[in-house]
């Protein structure tokens, strides 16, 4: 039986790792300086030149602008087998965003000439156009409108579960996160009382808000509840948990 019937598909197989395979990923390691980062760690910076990619092995991170304002815009979340900072690096220009480790995290630092190289040879320019898209499409769809606490709950499983908080691995394993309100808010294209409101929703299914965290105590208790369906069902399930 599968696991995540009902829930967000698995991350996993929209990464840069899964599109180039494994032969090619380990390829591209080859060499490369391993550094490890707790969370909060800010693992690249906005308008610094691209001097290096990271290719994400443990851990979630995410990618946030500062405008022109001085607003913080999260743009996106990203997982194991991800590159980051590629764009910099492909064009010759400086990074258009910081990001930032949301739980502790390991990274493969692999340097400009070395990574540019790598897709020159490997003829990779087609898969990173792909992946380019893909994440394009990643981020209109989290913003594609439909039931606030099931698209809230779709993505806190899958940022646990890229933190290693999988269902069916023996008892539920909390996972915290470097997230607010303002950034999931931003992230879903709601504002943020509409998310506060869905996380009250969601706290007898574990879920925990802090100021500047979000912890995930159970997170196949909440891709279960997601299987419901409507929030209705999610809230259903929750209100049997509490009893």
């Amino acid at each position: 039986m599968d696991d995540r019937a009902g829930g967000p598909p698995d991350p996993s197989e929209r990464t840069l790792r899964h599109l180039m395979g494994e032969a090619r990923w380990s390829t591209m390691l080859t060499g490369a300086h391993i550094r490890r980062h707790p969370i909060g760690t800010t693992l690249l910076r906005q308008g610094e030149p691209g001097t290096h990619v990271l290719a994400l092995l443990t851990g979630v991170a995410k990618a946030v602008r500062r405008e022109p304002n001085g607003d913080l815009t999260l743009l996106a979340f990203r997982g194991p087998g991800e590159v980051l900072g590629e764009v910099a690096v492909l064009d010759d220009g400086v990074r258009s965003a910081s990001v930032q480790a949301m739980v502790d995290c390991s990274v493969a630092v692999v340097t400009r000439t070395a990574f540019l190289r790598f897709v020159a040879d490997q003829d990779l320019y087609p898969v990173m156009v792909r992946y380019a898209l893909g994440r394009l499409r990643e981020s209109d769809v989290a913003r594609g409108g439909g039931d606030v606490v099931a698209r809230l709950s779709a993505a806190l499983v899958v940022l646990a579960e890229l933190s290693g908080g999988a269902p069916g691995a023996g008892a539920p394993t909390g996972v915290a996160l470097a997230l607010t309100r303002d950034e999931l808010a931003q992230h879903l294209g709601v504002s943020r009382n509409t998310i506060s409101a869905a996380l009250v929703e969601l706290v007898p299914l574990g879920v925990e808000c802090g100021r500047r965290r979000i912890v995930v105590g159970d997170p196949a208790a909440l891709r279960s509840a997601i299987g419901q369906g409507s929030s209705s069902k999610v809230r259903s399930r929750a209100g049997l948990r509490r009893w």
